[in-house]
């Protein structure tokens, strides 16, 4: 009996072991109607978010390399980083980028083709309180608060539980495609699809697999992640803004 007693408190404590480890990780595989996610989870209480655009030297990232590079020694801490909005040639934002506090990019109300203008477009933003937030375009404007950082994108996938009447249920164009969604104000959702999918399987898996009322699309084609615990890192074309989430430190 003390052997079995044994036993099961080991099998107990391993298991244990396993369900804190996975808890732990920087990122984890879902699978939604038959289609395979990868998603990456922030919460700015346990861990710390910033963007990319440009190294010490002024000159456009675009690769998670040259990201690395510029972090230096900070790079050991960094637990995922993936692509985070759209940009123009060059790896310029599309629209508003806020680094730190500072606006480097202003927003961008135009219309226009591409997914970008596909509206409402949106912004998703972290206040210097740690609160994060995915808002339309238009209802960013009107906020009174500055971010320390913020990201334009589009089109808006998510909008107060509704799906963004823009995009259809599961359209014929498919992509590997990436973006963000708030479970709360605390609890983001980076995700990125494993293998191509429409616009609107991935607005459902936001809302109704991970319970995200709000989720912001950041691109396709290009969308990538790097995932050091994996050994991933995705460098299949050039990219614009990104961002980083390191561990606490």
């Amino acid at each position: 009996m003390r052997v079995r007693g044994a036993v099961l408190i080991l099998l107990f404590f391993l298991g244990a072991a396993r369900d804190a480890s996975a808890a732990d990780a920087p990122c984890t595989e879902h699978s939604f109607e038959d289609t395979r996610f990868t998603v990456c989870a922030y919460d700015p209480r346990r861990a710390e978010l910033r963007l990319a655009w440009t190294g010490r030297d002024g000159q456009a990232l675009q690769t998670f390399d040259r990201l690395s590079a510029d972090l230096g020694k900070t790079a050991r801490h960094v637990r995922f980083a993936m692509n985070a909005g759209m940009f123009e040639v060059g790896g310029m934002p599309l629209g508003l980028y806020v680094e730190s506090g500072v606006e480097r990019r202003p927003v961008n109300e135009r219309n226009g083709g591409g997914n970008f203008y596909l509206k409402p477009n949106g912004v998703f933003s972290q206040t210097p309180y740690g609160t994060l937030r995915i808002d339309t375009t238009e209802g960013f404007l009107v906020r009174s608060d500055r971010p320390l950082w913020a990201t334009q994108s589009g089109p808006m996938l998510v909008i107060d539980g509704a799906f963004n009447r823009q995009i259809t249920a599961d359209g014929p164009s498919r992509n590997i495609r990436n973006g963000v969604g708030l479970r709360s104000t605390h609890s983001a959702f980076f995700v990125i699809s494993d293998e191509p999918v429409s616009f609107g399987k991935l607005a459902r898996f936001f809302r109704d697999g991970l319970a995200c009322p709000n989720a912001l699309y950041f691109d396709g084609t290009v969308s990538s992640l790097w995932l050091p615990s994996e050994a991933r890192k995705d460098n299949a074309a050039p990219l614009g803004p990104m961002v980083v989430v390191l561990d606490k430190h």
